[in-house]
């Protein structure tokens, strides 16, 4: 897009960083896939209001991108805080998140650990311009609504179920469109490495979770998730379920390295914490 004088439009570039991807109607999937994560965000359209669906890396304005994809009013729901779930928060009015994890969204991010997520072996390609790594921060942002799960929102023609799904992080959610047999995994299940280390994880909730999601499987037409392939096959919801209660039963890792076991299955695997390396 020309400015008018002969340039780029700023903000055109800026919108570059994403891919918007439309799989069926009123659903947009919105990638950041010039990053290693290739985050995905999901708009969800109603008929009196969207919910958004996370907020991405902060690269770009995905307010500006939701606004030209609807003429709804958006709102945010989290599905947790981890930093490239969180990025444009700050540029909406309405964020929703679980108790859990609702004191992080005060308290920011630094650029110290954005510096470290935006280095050079994550990226994909090149930063928009405007995008100032070395000074990017995302700014407290509270939360304007507190969830537990089991909550609804509903977007008018089109409602939301709140799962609570810790294992991955506290306050991990997934949102379940009954009606559709549609459920967003967010970073709970996805077709690829499940992170189940870290001060956030939690192995047997994490199993709990997955034991919650693998029993929806036969009534849902479609699983969308926050990263790797999406939408995933909800037949490996059951699957990942048996994996998580392997590795509890004393599943010794395929690999290590760096204190982080690789738990090898068909169509995905686990990391977990492990004590030193091993080949």
């Amino acid at each position: 897009m020309e400015d008018g004088k002969g340039g780029t439009d700023p903000a055109s570039l800026a919108q570059a960083w994403f891919e918007v991807r439309t799989p069926e109607p009123g659903i947009f999937t919105i990638i950041e896939p010039l990053h290693e994560e290739e985050v995905k965000s999901y708009l969800i359209v109603g008929d009196e209001r969207a919910l958004l669906l996370d907020t991405g890396m902060g690269v770009g304005d995905i307010r500006v991108l939701t606004e030209s994809l609807t003429d709804k009013p958006v709102f945010v729901v989290d599905s947790h805080a981890h930093w490239d779930h969180i990025g444009g928060n700050h540029l909406f009015d309405e964020i929703w998140i679980h108790a859990a994890e609702a004191d992080r969204l005060d308290a920011g991010v630094p650029n110290e650990r954005l510096r470290r997520a935006f280095a050079p072996d994550q990226m994909k390609g090149p930063f928009p311009a405007g995008f100032d790594v070395d000074s990017v921060s995302f700014p407290p942002k509270p939360a304007t609504g507190i969830l537990q799960g089991g909550e609804s929102f509903n977007l008018g023609g089109r409602s939301l179920d709140v799962i609570h799904c810790p294992g991955h992080s506290p306050g991990g959610i997934a949102l379940l469109e009954p009606d559709r047999g549609v459920l967003f995994s967010t970073d709970v299940a996805y077709p690829c490495a499940l992170y189940a280390f870290g001060p956030d994880a939690d192995m047997a909730a994490y199993h709990a979770s997955l034991t919650r999601l693998a029993a929806l499987a036969p009534v849902l037409r479609a699983v969308y998730t926050s990263h790797c392939a999406s939408p995933m096959d909800a037949a490996l919801l059951p699957r990942m379920r048996d994996a998580m209660g392997e590795i509890l039963s004393g599943r010794e890792p395929d690999g290590a390295k760096d204190g982080i076991g690789q738990h090898l299955f068909e169509g995905f695997s686990v990391l977990t914490p492990t004590e030193g390396d091993a080949a």
